[in-house]
């Protein structure tokens, strides 16, 4: 099992295709905003170095991991039979994995559920809750959306069991360049996989999906590093759009997407899994809600958070400071709880189900991702 869930080197036509992208250089893909000339070999060996290690071992929060329950909604296919009276709906599974109902099509986002993240259930990191419905519970999907080939949100099991499931023998998975190949290895028909480059964009179920740039990078071990694309995704309807992040850090291009694809009526952000070494690679709180201003988005709902152990922070942190940046700038954000859908148009869901606990602040622990033109204007929209 270990050795499927690795999965499969692009070959043959897939790498020729990949080789002709404008972010395949040296054989890899780069990323958005260089990192000066370092490998993503040695900006990891850098960030899980000794001063890491230190810290997680010494200097982590305390409250990493939840100690009770919370309160979660049990979700099953009923409640999916009726359409969304505005015709967008939004149901968070956990993590980032997301139920995206939006006129008239579905589409299931990073799906994880299996009761861990990573190579097997003995090596990644297991989750803190159930899920509030199984794989064999998803209503009917038109589209299963992948952002990058990293466990936490390409799951090995999860797409077996979805490969087997008769209700979702229809549906067409949309990713960046080069993960069908894993898919493919997985018992996935070709015929049902289309892959993107940045900028690139098509037309399933009646939505455009345009795949477009992240601050990120891929790979499922040691040796394939970059052999992937990563990327965000703009999901347009007839009547809403919808922007999902993947996993990014902050960039200047995420203007462009919001001018060029916004406004957003929806945006699912990452806002947790951070921390000062990784600022290259992942948001944080406060630049996800500078990257929902960016985008043009109208509800934000922060993503990638609440259900794995994998920083530093405390499991609430990343909520937490959030709404307190989103208030400072008059950000609408969306607190669902575990299984909970809502549509934007209607209501924003905003009860605060998870617990008090102590959290560090912006000041105290910043995160402030490198290669914007000054700090301050990073800072100040």
């Amino acid at each position: 099992m270990v050795m499927s869930a690795m999965g499969a080197r692009a070959r043959g036509e897939r790498l020729a295709r990949m080789q002709q992208s404008p972010q395949w250089r040296n054989n890899h893909f780069h990323d958005v905003v260089p990192r000066d000339g370092e490998s993503v070999y040695a900006y990891l060996r850098r960030q899980i170095g000794w001063g890491a290690i230190r810290d997680w071992m010494f200097a982590g929060s305390k409250h990493r991991v939840p100690t009770e329950p919370v309160p979660m909604v049990s979700v099953a296919q009923a409640g999916f039979a009726s359409a969304p009276r505005t015709g967008l709906r939004a149901t968070w599974v956990g993590h980032s994995t997301t139920i995206l109902e939006i006129d008239g099509a579905r589409v299931l986002i990073d799906p994880v559920f299996s009761s861990s993240a990573g190579v097997n259930g003995m090596m990644g990191q297991r989750r803190f809750f159930p899920m509030p419905l199984s794989a064999a519970d998803l209503p009917e999907l038109d589209v299963v959306l992948i952002s990058h080939d990293h466990y936490d949100h390409l799951d090995y099991p999860t797409i077996r069991q979805l490969l087997q499931l008769e209700a979702q023998a229809r549906a067409v998975f949309v990713v960046p360049l080069g993960v069908g190949a894993h898919l493919e290895a997985w018992g996935l028909a070709p015929e049902r996989i289309i892959e993107l480059d940045w900028w690139e964009e098509s037309t399933v179920a009646g939505l455009r999906i345009v795949a477009t740039p992240a601050r990120h990078y891929s790979g499922r071990g040691v040796f394939d590093l970059e052999h992937t694309l990563w990327a965000s995704f703009a999901i347009i309807g007839a009547e809403h759009r919808v922007f999902y992040s993947g996993d990014t850090a902050m960039f200047p291009g995420l203007r462009d997407i919001g001018e060029q694809y916004g406004p957003f009526d929806l945006t699912l952000i990452e806002a947790g899994g951070y921390n000062r070494y990784w600022a290259d690679i992942h948001l944080g709180p406060e630049q996800a809600v500078q990257a929902h201003r960016m985008l043009q988005g109208e509800v934000m709902m922060p993503v990638h958070w609440g259900l794995f152990d994998l920083a530093m922070h405390g499991w609430t942190e990343p909520v937490e400071r959030v709404l307190v940046a989103a208030k400072e700038r008059n950000v609408v954000v969306a607190t669902p709880r575990l299984g909970e859908s809502f549509e934007p148009r209607l209501s924003v869901p905003n009860e605060r189900w998870w617990p008090e606990l102590p959290w560090d602040s912006a000041e105290a622990a910043p995160i402030i991702s490198t290669g914007m033109p000054t700090t301050a204007e990073a800072l100040d929209l």
